[in-house]
């Protein structure tokens, strides 16, 4: 098993948790109370443009993470090697951390770029640890 597919699982779930950073501080321009805990989705109205597009990139990260953790687990559990790999799975927590700089600051071509770049990242795992099971059944 290569650390770098578990490491990378850590990094990701730390870029998920961070994308709450840009939302929080909307939260606070939005005068945030506690009585919103009992709405929080009505609340995102009266974030300011950029606090929108924050809790739009935060509610992302968990969907782009379902499609990337178990790719990672694959080639984690199968003894992926692949320097292609590997390197996929260091580059993916990278451009998902970009994703969100670039969606704050709305940079829709950067965004774009780092989003397509994610998920081809997780593509080139799912690939390669399929392709260790099939050659592990083999």
């Amino acid at each position: 098993m290569h650390p770098a597919f578990a490491w990378s699982l850590f990094l990701s779930a730390g870029v998920v948790v961070s994308s709450l950073v840009p939302l929080g501080a909307a939260r606070s321009k939005a005068d945030f109370q506690l009585s919103d805990r009992a709405a929080p989705r009505a609340m995102a109205e009266r974030l300011p443009d950029w606090g929108k597009r924050a809790n739009w990139a935060h509610l992302n990260s968990f969907e782009a993470f379902t499609l990337y953790a178990p790719a990672a687990l694959i080639c984690l559990m199968t003894g992926v090697s692949s320097p292609v790999a590997i390197a996929a799975a260091w580059i993916y927590p990278a451009l998902r951390l970009g994703y969100i700089a670039a969606y704050v600051a709305n940079l829709p071509p950067v965004r774009s770029l780092c989003w397509a770049g994610a998920m081809t990242c997780a593509g080139l795992l799912y690939w390669e640890g399929l392709q260790a099971v099939i050659a592990a059944a083999n």
